[in-house]
């Protein structure tokens, strides 16, 4: 175990901490768009618990970072989840599901949020895992102290959605970028894609982006449609 008083430690880390602010950005605006319709009280209940359930799997993958990633199809698979969380993200109903009681929208915005976490950490880990070189104590610790930066950052994120609702389609959005990118970076097709589809790196996120605001856009209006018709 490294020693908690060496100048290496607290620089690995504050690495550490600087590395999970840095990419914690696009997380923390999952944590707010899955917590956005809860009451204040479990919105705070479902950004505590969401953190820690991803924090705890993030500390666990991080050890299989190396060997996860190379596996072919996985990120094609990360990819297609993000997709479909960023579609239900934006789609998701703020007034007509009064049948649903409130203890199980917060198990669903918590479990939206370790899903949504785990497949986005994917690369995150990755840097974490260098930073700590190897060290359990490094990434334990560093992520800990991470927690409550993060638990803010989407406690404020919450704020902004409530008051600009375009941002929820915007975050919806960002989830669908990040997948486009993730797909061309799997194992089993960036090879073909980097000789003969280079273009698609850049092409990629952005139809992604494009998928997810404009299937998650026609299900809330195909929803308006259908009340407006009872």
């Amino acid at each position: 175990m490294t020693d908690l008083g060496t100048p290496q430690f607290w620089l690995a880390v504050l690495e550490i901490i600087t590395v999970n602010i840095v990419l914690s950005g696009d997380n923390a605006v999952v944590i707010a768009l899955a917590c956005r319709n809860l009451s204040p009280q479990r919105r705070r209940q479902g950004v505590l618990w969401g953190v820690l359930g991803a924090v705890v799997l993030r500390v666990g993958l991080t050890f299989f970072a190396m060997t996860l990633l190379l596996n072919p199809f996985l990120k094609l698979v990360g990819s297609a989840l993000l997709l479909w969380i960023g579609v239900r993200l934006i789609a998701e109903d703020e007034g007509g599901e009064h049948k649903v009681k409130a203890s199980d929208r917060l198990l669903t915005a918590i479990w939206t949020i370790i899903v949504a976490d785990l497949v986005m950490s994917l690369d995150n880990v990755m840097a974490v895992a260098a930073a700590a070189k190897g060290s359990l104590s490094l990434i334990v610790f560093g992520l800990v102290i991470s927690i409550p930066i993060v638990i803010i950052g989407a406690q404020l994120i919450v704020r902004l959605l409530q008051q600009y609702p375009i941002l929820v389609i915007a975050g919806g959005g960002l989830l669908g970028y990040i997948a486009g990118e993730m797909a061309i970076e799997d194992p089993a097709v960036a090879p073909w894609i980097a000789s003969n589809a280079s273009q698609l790196a850049a092409v990629a996120p952005v139809l992604g982006f494009a998928a997810v605001v404009a299937t998650g856009t026609w299900l809330v209006r195909r929803r308006a449609r259908a009340r407006g018709t009872r």
